[in-house]
């Protein structure tokens, strides 16, 4: 596998990621004097935050789930395609009962942004293809 990120995941010195089709970079932090811990994203200049929690609760649902998961990224003011990491990032039965994005207008793209994370982490693996990627738990 070929690995395609760096860094440590602090503010100073964040993950440099690439999105699931290796055509943008971005850098991410876990943010931990936060209340609650957050995961920052820098994309550009656009900056988004998850509840640091989703690390720990994604892989527990691509455990459960037990095979290959679509990501089916979305920004928030689109609805998510059923059965995605999206739309169970924004759904009302997941462990924080709705979004696990936290800044208005931008709590959407958990499937872009978060599933390169746990790659890095070593928790999933995740397809790179061009278009309809997924993820599953690594075991």
């Amino acid at each position: 596998m070929e690995k395609h990120w760096s860094g440590q995941g602090t503010k100073q010195d964040p993950w440099q990621l690439k999105t699931p089709p290796l055509s943008s970079d971005f850098t991410m932090y876990r943010d931990d004097e936060a209340s609650p811990p957050l995961l920052v994203c820098q994309v550009g200049t656009t900056k988004l935050t998850y509840l640091a929690r989703i690390v720990d609760d994604l892989v527990e649902l691509l455990r459960a789930h037990g095979d290959w998961m679509p990501l089916g990224s979305a920004d928030e003011g689109k609805d998510p395609q059923p059965g995605t990491v999206e739309a169970w990032g924004r759904a009302e039965d997941n462990p924080v009962g709705g979004w696990y994005g936290q800044r208005k207008g931008y709590r959407g793209r958990v499937g872009m942004y978060v599933p390169p994370l746990l790659e890095a982490l070593g928790l999933a693996e995740v397809e790179h293809n061009a278009r309809n990627n997924r993820m599953r738990a690594r075991t």
